[in-house]
């Protein structure tokens, strides 16, 4: 979904920009909506979620940021969405100035942030028709797959979300998402290991509802 670690490489490897970690804790604030955007970030360790809060209160969640993904890199001079730490995380950061200006001089850096921003719009797209146009089993469906591609790892999913986080991306209750669940696990399409460890057994039957 978002850029890759090796986009990040070569924009430092060409453009001589320094990065600076740092460490934050669950649940703690990377940057608030409508902060300045002078950095874009790099998830190192752990994981990050952006999103809105609504007017009547509810909570938008517009993307998921694991290991190697990249995120803040804004199109204006604010931040659109708030970023928060959904486990302990660590993140790599650079001055997105730095970054405009290296993008100035040198091909290879401008090409990478596009790639970055294009990623994050083809994401915004698909987002947007998951959220406008499925079902809850859809929807499910549909981000299962996402993380499968993402996390899996000897065919098993540790997710570092909870259920309500889960509803928040997909737009639906934590009842829905636990419900949906429930029945995906008795249909044989998934089995768990633990609270947020899943194994996809059917991917197909899963491709095919998300289709």
């Amino acid at each position: 979904m978002a850029a890759s670690s090796d986009q990040f490489s070569i924009i430092a490897t060409c453009s001589g920009v320094i990065a600076t970690e740092f460490s934050y804790k669950k649940d703690e604030e990377i940057y608030g909506e409508s902060e300045p955007s002078d950095y874009v970030y790099q998830v190192i360790r752990g994981s990050v979620r952006s999103y809105k809060l609504l007017s009547d209160g509810r909570r938008q969640i517009g993307a998921f940021y694991l290991p190697g993904d990249i995120f803040g890199l804004e199109s204006g001079p604010a931040h659109r969405l708030t970023a928060e730490a959904v486990s302990d995380t660590t993140v790599r950061l650079v001055k997105r100035r730095s970054l405009e200006q290296a993008a100035g001089v040198t091909v290879q850096v401008a090409r990478s942030l596009w790639a970055m921003t294009a990623g994050e719009l083809r994401h915004a797209e698909d987002h947007m028709l998951l959220l406008g146009c499925k079902n809850a089993m859809e929807r499910v469906a549909s981000f299962l797959l996402e993380m499968d591609r993402r996390l899996a790892k000897t065919g098993m999913m540790a997710l570092p979300m909870c259920r309500r986080d889960i509803g928040d991306y997909l737009g639906l209750t934590l009842e829905t998402v636990s419900r949906t669940l429930s029945q995906l696990h008795s249909e044989g399409v998934l089995g768990f290991s633990g609270a947020r460890q899943i194994v996809l057994r059917n991917r197909q039957r899963l491709r095919t509802m998300d289709a």
